[in-house]
Order: C-alpha cells, then sequence, then structure tokens
C-alpha cells in the first residue's frame, strides 16, 4: 500500500516541507490544494502522469491495473498529531466510473493507516469530505489517492484538497430500529420464545403478541433486567414461549414500540443448513464457480490457477527461500476476506463440517438425509458420496497437499499458510489476482491440524471411498509423528504481511485434538494414552475455555468426539469425557440464562474478541452435544437462544446473517462479494455469518466510528471494518453445524413436530416452502418430497405468488417467472425424484411486500400438501 511511493517511482515529486504539527486550530495541511501554483507539492506514480488542466490536477490511469495502489496522486509532508481530529475533503472525477482509495498514512513501510476510505468516483464533478481522528503522531505522512484497479484507461481529475485539523469527528450513532429485540427469523413451535426490550422504564410492561392481521394473540408483562454491561442499555426480557401457534408476521409490540415480525414454526432453518454449507463452494479455491449451483450473480472463473493474470497454487516456492522445492497446494477454501488459505483456520473448519455429518450418524433424531447426495450445491452431486463429505473433500485434499514432501528435513509437517506476498486489494475477484503465492514455514500446529482432519476424515470415508479414506490415514499417522519429532515449531507472530500471523505459542490442545481423533479412528492405545496423560484431560476450563473454542484453542474438538463417536474408551473414561462436555455447558447455559440477550458467552470482563459470533456458535456447539448426549432442554434452550442472538435479539437489533433477519448483514470484508466498493459485485451470499462485536476494533473505520463502544455493540456492517465484519470459513462452519442441529430439533425433535396441514388422501407429493426476507428482497428454499407410489422420471413444479415477488436468480433448478406464475424444472443431475425421496432447490428475489409463501402449489398437475 504505497510501495511505488517509497519505491522511487515517481514523476513530478516535490514534496511539502516538513513542520511540526500546530495546536487544533484548522490550519490547512494541504499545500496547493486548488493548483493554482500548477503542480507544487504533488507527485504521481510514473504510470499515471498528471498535469494541471482547466484549474485541475488530472492524471492518465492506463489501463489494466490491478490493484488500486498500481496508479497513485499523492501528497507528503503532512503533520499530523495523535488524537488530533482532521476533515479531508476534495472534488473528483473520473472518465470511467471507478473505487479509488483515499488514504491518509505513512509515506514508508509499514504504511500504517490513520484514515481509508473507498470513494466512488464518476464523470460528475464529487465533493467528498472524510472526518478522521489519527492515531499517531506523524512529523510527515501521506495523502494518497490510489486511483489503479481499471481494466480501461481513464482520466482522473482533482480539485479543492483541504486537509485541516481542530475537526470534531461526529458521534457515530448506531440505526438500532426498534427497541423491542427479537429473533428475526423467528421460534421453534416447541421452543424457548425470548425477547429483550431496551427502556428507561424501571417497571413491568405489558406485551402484546400480534399476528400478521394485526389481531392480538396473545399478552404478558416484561421483566424488568436493570443495566445490561455488555450493551450499557437498561433493559427488559419477555417470555412467550406458552404461544405455540404456527404462521409468519408476528410481531411484539410494548409501550408502542413494535419489533420486526418473526415467524414460528418447526421448519425455519433449512435453508440455513443449505446456505450455511454452500458458504463453502462459494469460497472453494482452483474451481470455477457454477451459475446452475449458486445463481449468474455469484459464478466466478477459478482462481489461482495459473491463468494470467494469476500465477497459481500449482507450483509454489517458499517464502523467503526457506525451502528449496515448490508443491502443488491448488484447491481448498479461501479463508475469509482476503485469498490465504490457513491450515490451522482450514484444519478446525474442515473438521467442523465433518462433524456436522458425523453427529447425524450418532445423535438420536439428527436427519442425515439433508447433507446426503444430491441435496447441497456441490458439484460432485450424483457421486454416491454425501454432498456434506464431497465439500469436506476439497478441503482435506488441500491441507494434505501443504504436507513437508518426503525426504526433506521436516518431511511430514505442515505448512502454516499460503497466501499472496502482499495485502490482496479489495475488491479482488481471485482469478483476477496478479500476485506471487508463497509457501509459508511448517509448524508444529499446522501439523497437528491435518492429523486431526485426517484422521476424522479417514473414518468417515470408510465406507465411501476406501483409497481416500487410506490416504487420509496414512497423512494423520505421519503428520502426528512429524508433530512428536517436533512439538515445539511455532508460528512467527510478527509474520502477518500478506497474511495474518496466526500465531499460537501453546499447541497442548493441538496434540490433545490429534490424539482424540487418531484413538478414535485407530483404537490404538498409544493414542489413548497421549489422550490421558495430556496436561488438559478432565480439565474441563482448559479443554472447553469459557470465551469458546477456536482454532488456538482446539482440545474441545477432540473431547467432543470422544464423547459422541463409538471408540475404546473405558466406560469409567468415557464418562469423564462426557462430565467435561456438560459441566462446560452447564457454564454455557448459566452465560445463556444469566444474559439480557441470552446470549450463552459470557469472557471475562465482557471481552468481546475478534470473530465474537464464532465463538457464540462454538459454545452452541457444545451445548448441543450435551442435549444430544443427555436430552436435557436446559442446553436446547441455550442453543436456541443464542440464535436468537446471532439473528436479531442482541443490542444492535443486527441479525448477522446476511439473508435472515429484516435487518441482516450485508457488507462483509470480502475480496469478491463487495457491493459496496463496487456495484458490479454481490453482497455476500445468504448464510454468511459476520464476525460481530471486538472491542479491540482494530481497524481505522471501527477506531472512527466505534471509540468508546459497549463490548456488545462494537460492531458495524461496513466493509472496511475488517475487525468487527469479516466472515471466514471458521466462523461459517459453527454456523452449519448449529443449524443442522435447529433444523433437525424442528423436523422432529425436542422442538416439536410440523403443525401442517395434514396430507390429503389423493396427495402424492409433499411440498416445504421456506422464505426468509430483508429489505426489499427476499430467500425461499423448497424442498419437493415424492410421497406416490412410483418413482417420478421429470418434474415440473407450479405455483402463483400473492404478492409483488420477482425471482432474480435461482440453483439447484430452471425456474422462469411469467407475471405472478412460477415453473420450475429439474437441472440435469435431479431429473429424478424416488418414492419418498426429495429434490430441493431455491431462489433470490425482490419483493415490496411481504413475500409471503404460495398456498397452492402442483407437481406435473397434481396438487401437494403444502407446508
Amino acid at each position: 500500500m504505497g510501495a511505488l511511493a517509497a519505491a522511487g517511482l515517481l514523476a513530478g515529486a516535490l514534496s511539502a516541507p516538513v513542520f511540526a504539527a500546530e495546536a487544533a486550530d484548522g490550519p490547512e495541511l494541504i499545500t496547493n490544494g486548488d493548483f493554482s501554483d500548477d503542480t507544487t507539492g504533488w507527485w504521481w506514480t510514473e504510470n499515471s502522469p498528471g498535469s494541471v488542466v482547466d484549474g485541475r490536477l488530472c492524471a492518465e490511469v492506463p489501463a489494466g491495473t490491478e490493484n488500486p495502489w498500481d496508479a497513485i496522486v499523492g501528497q507528503n509532508g503532512i503533520p499530523l498529531a495523535a488524537g488530533e481530529g482532521y476533515e479531508l475533503s476534495f472534488t473528483a472525477s473520473a472518465t470511467v466510473p471507478i473505487t479509488i482509495r483515499t488514504n491518509v498514512q505513512m509515506a514508508t513501510e509499514p504504511w500504517t493507516t490513520e484514515h481509508s476510505s473507498a470513494d466512488q468516483v464518476t464523470e460528475e464533478a464529487t465533493t467528498l469530505t472524510h472526518v478522521f481522528t489519527s492515531g499517531g503522531d506523524h512529523e510527515a505522512a501521506q495523502l494518497a489517492f490510489q486511483i489503479g484497479g481499471s481494466d480501461e484507461a481513464y482520466t482522473f481529475c482533482l480539485d479543492d484538497v483541504s486537509l485541516t485539523g481542530g475537526a470534531e469527528p461526529p458521534v457515530y450513532e448506531p440505526d438500532t430500529g426498534s427497541p423491542v429485540r427479537v429473533n428475526q427469523v423467528g421460534y421453534l413451535t416447541e421452543g424457548p420464545k425470548n425477547g429483550t426490550f431496551v427502556t428507561e422504564e424501571t417497571s413491568a410492561l405489558t406485551w402484546t403478541l400480534k399476528d400478521a392481521d394485526g389481531t392480538e394473540r396473545a399478552s404478558g408483562t416484561t421483566t424488568p433486567k436493570g443495566v445490561d454491561p455488555t450493551s450499557r442499555q437498561n433493559v427488559h426480557t419477555f417470555d412467550f414461549g406458552d404461544f405455540t401457534e404456527a404462521g409468519e408476521g408476528y410481531t411484539i409490540t410494548i409501550a408502542g414500540e413494535t419489533s420486526e415480525p418473526f415467524a414460528i414454526g418447526d421448519d425455519l432453518y433449512d435453508s440455513l443448513r443449505s446456505d450455511a454449507l454452500a458458504y463453502f463452494y462459494h469460497n472453494r479455491s482452483g474451481i470455477e464457480i457454477d451459475a446452475d449451483l449458486v445463481g449468474e450473480e455469484y459464478a466466478r472463473p477459478a482462481g489461482h490457477v495459473g491463468v494470467a493474470p494469476n500465477q497459481g497454487d500449482t507450483e509454489v516456492p517458499c517464502w523467503q527461500d526457506t525451502c528449496d522445492y515448490t508443491l502443488d497446494v491448488s484447491g481448498g477454501w479461501y479463508d475469509a476476506g482476503d485469498h490465504g488459505k490457513y491450515v490451522v483456520n482450514g484444519g478446525i473448519s474442515a473438521a467442523q463440517v465433518m462433524s456436522t455429518y458425523e453427529r447425524t450418524l450418532t445423535a438420536e433424531g439428527a436427519d442425515g438425509g439433508e447433507l446426503g447426495d444430491g441435496e447441497l450445491r456441490v458439484p460432485e452431486r450424483g457421486n454416491g458420496v454425501p454432498d456434506i463429505l464431497d465439500e469436506a473433500r476439497w478441503q482435506m485434499d488441500f491441507l494434505m497437499r501443504m504436507m513437508v514432501p518426503e525426504g526433506e528435513e521436516l518431511a511430514g509437517m505442515a505448512h502454516h499458510k499460503i497466501h499472496d506476498r502482499a495485502w490482496t486489494g479489495l475488491p479482488m475477484l481471485p482469478h483476477q489476482d496478479p500476485q506471487p503465492r508463497e509457501l509459508h514455514p511448517p509448524t508444529t500446529a499446522a501439523t497437528l491440524n491435518v492429523a486431526a482432519g485426517a484422521a476424522q476424515c479417514a473414518r468417515l470415508f470408510e465406507d465411501h471411498d476406501a483409497d481416500f479414506a487410506a490416504r487420509c490415514l496414512d497423512a494423520a499417522e505421519t503428520a502426528w509423528a512429524a508433530a512428536k519429532a517436533h512439538p515445539d515449531i511455532l508460528a512467527d507472530p510478527n509474520d502477518g504481511v500478506g497474511g495474518g500471523a496466526y500465531s499460537d505459542n501453546d499447541v497442548r490442545d493441538e496434540f490433545y485434538w490429534a490424539a482424540a481423533e487418531l484413538f478414535v479412528t485407530t483404537g490404538e492405545d498409544t493414542y489413548r494414552q497421549e489422550v490421558l496423560n495430556s496436561p488438559l484431560h478432565g480439565d474441563t476450563d482448559a479443554v472447553f475455555p469459557r470465551g469458546g473454542l477456536s482454532w488456538g484453542a482446539t482440545a474441545g474438538l477432540g473431547a467432543l468426539s470422544l464423547a459422541t463417536v463409538p471408540n475404546d474408551l473405558t466406560d469409567a473414561q468415557l464418562r469423564a469425557v462426557r462430565e467435561m462436555v456438560t459441566e462446560a455447558a452447564d457454564g454455557y447455559a448459566a452465560d445463556s440464562r444469566g444474559a439480557a440477550y441470552g446470549v450463552p458467552y459470557a469472557p471475562q470482563d465482557n471481552h468481546y474478541v475478534w470473530g465474537s459470533n464464532s465463538q457464540v456458535l462454538n459454545n452452541m456447539v457444545v451445548l448441543a452435544t450435551a442435549h444430544d448426549l443427555t436430552g436435557e432442554a436446559a442446553y436446547r434452550d441455550a442453543v436456541l437462544r443464542g440464535l436468537d442472538y446471532l439473528l436479531g435479539r442482541n443490542p444492535l437489533n443486527q441479525s448477522y446473517v446476511t439473508g435472515y433477519g429484516e435487518r441482516d448483514s450485508r457488507n462483509q470484508h470480502h475480496r469478491f462479494w463487495a457491493n459496496q466498493l463496487d456495484p458490479d459485485l454481490p453482497n455476500p451470499a445468504p448464510g454468511s455469518v459476520a464476525g460481530g462485536p471486538n472491542v479491540d476494533i482494530q481497524d481505522p473505520v471501527a477506531q472512527d466510528k466505534l471509540q468508546g463502544c459497549a463490548p456488545a455493540m462494537c460492531y458495524i456492517d461496513d466493509i472496511e471494518s475488517w475487525a468487527t465484519n469479516e466472515i471466514t470459513i471458521n466462523w461459517n462452519a459453527p454456523l452449519a453445524w448449529i443449524a443442522s442441529y435447529a433444523d433437525d430439533l424442528g423436523s422432529g425433535g425436542e422442538g416439536g413436530e410440523d403443525p401442517g396441514e395434514e396430507p390429503g388422501e389423493d396427495a402424492s407429493c409433499e411440498v416445504t416452502y421456506t422464505s426468509h426476507r430483508w429489505n426489499g428482497g427476499f430467500s425461499s428454499n423448497v424442498t419437493v418430497k415424492n410421497t406416490g407410489t412410483t418413482t417420478l422420471n421429470g418434474w415440473e413444479l407450479t405455483w402463483s405468488f400473492a404478492d409483488d415477488q420477482r425471482i432474480t436468480q435461482a440453483w439447484n433448478a430452471q425456474v422462469t417467472q411469467t407475471g405472478r406464475n412460477v415453473v420450475a424444472k429439474p437441472v440435469q443431475w435431479n431429473g429424478t425424484i424416488p418414492t419418498n425421496g426429495t429434490v430441493s432447490f431455491g431462489f433470490n428475489g425482490t419483493s415490496g411486500g411481504q413475500a409471503s409463501n404460495p398456498t397452492a402449489v402442483s407437481l406435473n398437475g397434481s396438487a401437494c400438501t403444502v407446508r
């Protein structure tokens, strides 16, 4: 960022004089901001020569620049004082619409940024203003307009550039909408139903539940809770769990304030399960993302396969020449907002995706059919392998490719990560990334991630692909032996250029996890003894930290496998492991019951961490496992209250999952889901969970907006806020696990039976139709079940919308719409529906109304039962 300035590749470089920062009395810090003195004080990169035209500084930007910083106009020598407020304003235009980056930063490495904004510039000259506070003292900072990144050549022009001190940054007031906070998706029929009301009142108030027609259906009184320390809000809670009538469009009204609408039912999480798992296909590396699976909006070419400008992941060298070989590390999942692939993040992610499936083999009431062959959005469907395992295999194959080859000094160890040499530009599609890719040194933590995941892989693939299962087991045992031989090779905490460092100075948890998985898979006593002799074994707080499992705290993954997957522990040993699970779950359940917003997360001093939503979800995984083991409703209820928190019952009235709820996150930090920066790119796909509140607010946007925020309110839905609003594979993995668990509850577990209409005598089909609305749009998921006596070879589903819904994209079916009439037909792989078999498809659309579900649906001309 700004590296070209340091490299001396500048023309017309006349620096402004260096002088000490003055008092905050509003001095002008820009030299020649009106260009009355030609180009004095301004510089530009050599590839974008500048000149003054009609009183404006105009730069000619060449075609084909890849990154914003490939072309820059700037000024150096700008003094800044720590804690001082500044106002930056300028007028800009461009002959081609483009999003530029406007940075106030150090002029040399590490390019520390005091202000960064993404500014959309068009042919019409527009004045833009930004107010920021400097976090440090700088004698000679730099204003850099980064104007690269366009396929076309264009002219960029500037005028009236001003930077003055003494500005008072505006106080950021988040739009929290209604003070009545509910789960904006809804509540299971027989599950708990709680909400929170923000008010200054200290006495109980009356709440009223109304249906979509405005008819009062239930009422009660709130419970004053005082000031919630996580939000600093005075709140009441309310409970309407006794109301069990399924329906949509319910609202709660208290003191004249009305909640967002929500549903009550038992099919609320089917589409979330599918969407949360589709996240991994969306983020695959090394494969074209197929429009037939995800819709045209999300389709893209394969990334990092060596097609220009990519340099590819097939022959990747080691960073700083730390090895003399290259590796083919293609495939796998991009980790997060960048194009990096990290073994420690990828390991826990693959493990939890596999565990989502493995739970269906062990837990009563779990439905593996929803994860089976032909059910999910993966290109391998139809191969006889459960789709969820096909997805996990894509990642496991990559993780094993990261191992050091035989004959090398650290053979069997796993490289910690692979990513671009420098941070990837934003936005940037993977196939457009021109940077060299580099392998970073092997670590013990990464090696044990491979050992653990590959051991789990070996047992799950044994019945589906014996050769792959054997490869996984060999990799697991090889990695374990390498880690035992090199038990303390740790990641460098300073290795954070181009990708996160992911350093971890305690790998006892990874040893515990890997030993547990290898023992469950092989039954070998060597691994049993590693588990039993671990200093963590039996210490619930060490295995299940109160703040939650994470990539850096993985012992609990091993304990969950030991507790649930059949293995050769003695009865007493198994009982001890399960007691750790339930003891941890008891703590999380107590945290949930005591929290004003019901969240099962109580970190020390309310220190909400980076990715706090994933910590919440991982606590929910432990709670759900305890419920599977014991049947205790208290654990289930805490899980469902956690979903309430994530889907809107929180201090910001924010659903953190894209496409779910009226007020959902949709500008998460991501390189190619970047609509906020480029209107031609999409928002994140439905089912993407934002990182959530983070009290450390490390990014400039959060620091500008959220200073002094209450812990659970340190969040902003802005693509630039990578500290609060990133999306990652290791956050979506527990979301998928929990969505699968919750959907199983609603499909016949303790969440209650489906209260929909009973099938008619002549009905030979059953349709489950689920919709989730957001402002101006909706997502729908449709499952068709053949309840007849013969296989259907070919199918056509028809219905009519009751309002102005317009379908904009579909997946897993060919969907056409004429007026309000809709026809859905199969794609090439799902044209057959056997007796008692199902097919599922979905679509997104726009709607100015309620986006009501159809009440009548026909299959091949015959009416179906609609649920």
